[in-house]
């Protein structure tokens, strides 16, 4: 966006400390420097405490977008079968039409080795549309996977400062093709406060949990926004992934029904640049926004009521907001090796020690250490959802939906699982058996449905015919409606790691 080297010269050096929130680029969007504010009202409660432990950040720089990038911020980041996977806000100088782009790049380390499809530094997959909302820039990307499609929510703009920012959203099978969903935002300013600020509705972080998209946003015109610069954090829910129909937005009561996504009554946060996250592991959402030390991390219930834990710290230098590091549906990544100890803090956010840009991104993070998240039943079901250990059986019991399914053979259930562990916990001896997968089960595949096998009547999908050859299941083709008119049962399709 900016016209001459000179003009960024200047702006740089505005932002010149750590608790800048003004964006190098964005001459229509300025944001005022931070101020620490308090959180909203809570109701009472008595915050369990956690440590943080392990602290760690990258050597240098993992991604910068290469020599042709004018700064690098805003990252979305998840940890997606065995890789990381990052999408960032950047700016090319080659970029058509000339504005913010989206760039992407994978690894196997944080610290790291990030990489384009095409070999670059990062390989732009997103930019703006040429007309409409987002003809010039596309910024700020949240991508969730849901039921194998990726979502990517966006902040888009056309330059007309008197439009402002609006979220749209794209969908991809693999997270590197985009298709735009309709051509109109499906979130827009609320326009409710006539505050000065005029960047609009975007940055926004999305979570998929128990069938609802959570969409986390800035919105500069919403009520309850912080007087000095507009800063808040709102939250609307949905089934729908366009948040068309059958939306909720928070209030100070909790989620109410609303007929569209344009109701803005309480701010989570009064912040800019915050993500969004659940923890299985303490059953609660985590925000992360920048302080004047680092990533503040807060902690809320489901229905944001209460803070159930304190507040922790993952200090380091900083330039611009952080990106959580998650799984495929934005929940915090669960460590195979400690899936009941160890919740994992990672972050990637952009500093502003490069000779590449204005600003690069860097890896930052910590553990909360001694959760004990296999404490009870009820939380060992939410935490090891998804993974497999021996029975007392001489099977393998698979944690799903909140009971057990006892798989006979181990080649199945390496299958259908995140992993087998080794050593099975006692507390699932105390989590009923709620099916067993028995050799030679029958199977069946449709045409646009897939392949499923039937157990106690109902159809379970697996992920591939592998799991119906391990099982010795004979796999019959039959049309769609005989798939439908099944009760269906959990899908066998290990959660996103």
């Amino acid at each position: 966006m900016l016209a001459t080297a000179a003009l960024l010269g200047a702006l740089l050096t505005a932002c010149a400390t750590s608790e800048a929130s003004i964006r190098p680029t964005e001459t229509f969007t300025a944001r005022p420097p931070h101020t620490p504010t308090s959180s909203p009202a809570l109701e009472p409660a008595t915050p369990q405490a956690l440590r943080l432990d392990h602290g760690r950040q990258s050597p240098g720089v993992i991604a910068a977008g290469g020599a042709d990038a004018v700064y690098n911020y805003a990252p979305a980041v998840m940890s997606d079968g065995g890789r990381y996977r990052m999408w960032w806000c950047s700016q090319l100088g080659t970029a058509v039409p000339p504005g913010d782009d989206i760039l992407y790049a994978e690894s196997t380390s944080l610290d790291g080795g990030f990489t384009g499809p095409d070999g670059s530094p990062g390989t732009s997959v997103f930019s703006g549309s040429g007309r409409g909302f987002d003809a010039v820039h596309t910024c700020d990307p949240s991508v969730v996977r849901a039921g194998g499609t990726y979502y990517l929510y966006y902040g888009g703009s056309d330059g007309n400062p008197s439009y402002g920012t609006a979220i749209g959203l794209a969908t991809s099978p693999d997270g590197r093709t985009w298709t735009r969903v309709g051509d109109r935002p499906i979130v827009e300013p609320a326009r409710d406060a006539a505050h000065p600020n005029l960047y609009g509705a975007g940055q926004p972080s999305a979570v998929f949990l128990d069938g609802w998209f959570y969409l986390m946003f800035t919105d500069t015109t919403g009520r309850d926004v912080r007087n000095a610069d507009g800063a808040g954090q709102f939250l609307l829910r949905a089934k729908d992934p366009t948040f068309a129909s059958g939306v909720e937005t928070i209030t100070p009561g909790g989620f109410r029904p609303m007929p569209d996504t344009r109701s803005r009554f309480r701010s989570v946060a009064a912040e800019f640049s915050a993500d969004l996250m659940w923890v299985d592991a303490l059953d609660a959402f985590a925000i992360a926004a920048e302080g004047p030390d680092g990533t503040t991390i807060t902690f809320w219930d489901k229905d944001f009521r209460t803070n159930p834990y304190p507040k922790v710290l993952i200090a380091g230098p900083w330039r611009e907001g952080p990106g959580l590091v998650r799984r495929a549906d934005g929940h915090a990544v669960i460590p195979v090796d400690t899936p009941c100890d160890l919740v994992p803090l990672d972050l990637v956010r952009a500093t502003a020690d490069t000779g590449s840009g204005p600003t690069a991104l860097r890896h930052f993070g910590a553990d909360l250490v001694d959760v004990n998240a296999c404490a009870t039943p009820e939380r060992a079901v939410r935490t090891l959802d998804g993974y497999a250990m021996p029975s007392p059986s001489r099977t393998v019991d698979l944690v799903l939906g909140g009971g057990i399914v006892r798989v006979d053979r181990r080649s199945v259930a390496e299958q259908i699982a995140v992993q087998v562990l080794d050593r099975r916990l006692p507390v699932l001896d105390k989590i009923p058996v709620t099916a067993r997968i028995t050799p030679n089960l029958p199977a069946i595949r449709a045409p646009g449905r897939g392949l499923g096998l039937i157990i106690d009547n109902r159809l379970w999908a697996v992920p591939s015919a592998t799991v119906a050859e391990r099982n010795s299941s004979i796999i019959a083709d039959v049309p769609a409606p005989i798939w439908d008119a099944y009760e269906r049962g959990p899908d066998l399709v290990p959660p996103p790691r």
